[in-house]
């Protein structure tokens, strides 16, 4: 899957104390194919370039080397050269591809809603977005249970193409490349077109994660109050509440995960309406998973529903919308993007349409 069609931004050249002064920036274009006439003359130029105090002001713009938080490298000026390679179509295309090899849609979708969801602002709650605070591992977001298996296993997926377009090529933050993952994963498994917008700013460090999951994401193991407990904060309707519910029309539960075990429909790598469908027209006994989590289990398909899950339908007003969605497919959809985008975007400001 990783073949990839131009040279791999992560191969650097590597300077020591060794290397004479004009080994500096621009010495990558001796790596690079180019007439053999032309090669003396090239190496010249550079070497004069690079010994100049100011070659960045007197260098083509192509050749000129970027300086990223006032240090400048070789890595730098290679990630100016190959910007060219990097677009938002290649991206697309090579999620794409990451989605279909490795059936991941479902884990992506919850990296983004995890990063975004921590949002709140009441309760007694204010401040987070996605920042992808989730990276560092030492405390913070990166440790919450809530989010077991994200840093490891979904970021683990993630890294070739973290590598290239984020940490070596500054196409885009971390937190725009987890959003556009989830969206790219949700058409791919047959879900509707997803806007991205892009200007999400990374966290430093996992000191700006918010201090707590409790509060910010929900539990499978509650009721109604507690989803508009979680909900409300971040701006969400009763009729949000239940379309974001939906996105458990993919994936499923894993013990050494959630404690909870199984997946909610029959096709969890198909988006779509089944979620609802299946909700309305099967039954679920009550059980016990073996981490001891509650959650009913239909007998026949083995499929899954959490308290959660089921408070969509005991709720009264809950209910009606629930009923809309399993019968009407295009409605789901409609309302999803919607409040999915307002999920994404939450607490960000200034974000654009490319990257």
């Amino acid at each position: 899957v990783w073949t990839e069609r131009y040279p791999d931004p992560r191969t650097k050249i590597h300077l020591n104390r060794n290397t004479p002064p004009c080994a500096g920036p621009g010495m990558w274009l001796t790596n690079r194919s180019r007439p053999a006439t032309m090669g003396s003359f090239m190496r010249v130029i550079m070497v004069t370039l690079a010994m100049l105090p100011a070659a960045s002001a007197f260098a083509p713009r192509s050749l000129a080397p970027r300086f990223v938080g006032g240090r400048r490298g070789v890595s730098e000026v290679f990630a100016a050269a190959s910007a060219s390679d990097l677009s938002l179509e290649g991206l697309t295309a090579k999620l794409e591809e990451l989605v279909t090899a490795k059936n991941c849609g479902p884990i992506l979708i919850r990296l983004s809603w995890h990063d975004a969801g921590v949002f709140a602002d009441g309760n007694g709650l204010t401040g987070g977005c996605p920042n992808a605070a989730m990276r560092f591992t030492d405390g913070g977001e990166g440790a919450f249970g809530a989010n077991a298996g994200l840093p490891d296993v979904a970021l683990g997926l993630l890294e070739p193409i973290t590598a290239k377009y984020v940490e070596d090529g500054g196409f885009l933050s971390h937190a725009d490349l987890w959003t556009l993952a989830a969206n790219v994963a949700i058409k791919v498994m047959g879900g509707p077109d997803v806007p991205t917008r892009f200007g999400r700013t990374d966290a430093k460090d996992s000191s700006e994660s918010v201090e707590s999951q409790v509060g910010r994401l929900p539990d499978g193991d509650k009721g109604s109050d507690h989803l508009r407990d979680i909900f409300q904060p971040k701006g969400f309707s009763d009729k949000d509440i239940v379309v974001l519910s939906g996105a458990h029309t993919v994936g499923e539960c894993h013990l050494d995960r959630s404690g909870f075990d199984g997946p909610w429909t029959e096709e969890p790598l198909k988006f779509d309406n089944t979620y609802f469908k299946e909700m309305m027209a099967k039954s679920y006994d009550a059980e016990t998973a073996s981490q001891g989590c509650p959650q009913h289990r239909n007998a026949d398909t083995k499929t899954i529903m959490l308290i959660s899950d089921l408070a969509l339908l005991e709720d009264p007003a809950f209910k009606p919308h629930v009923e809309t969605y399993a019968a009407d497919q295009s409605a789901f959809f409609k309302d999803f993007v919607s409040a999915w985008v307002k999920l994404q975007e939450l607490g960000c400001t200034d974000l654009r349409k490319g990257p």
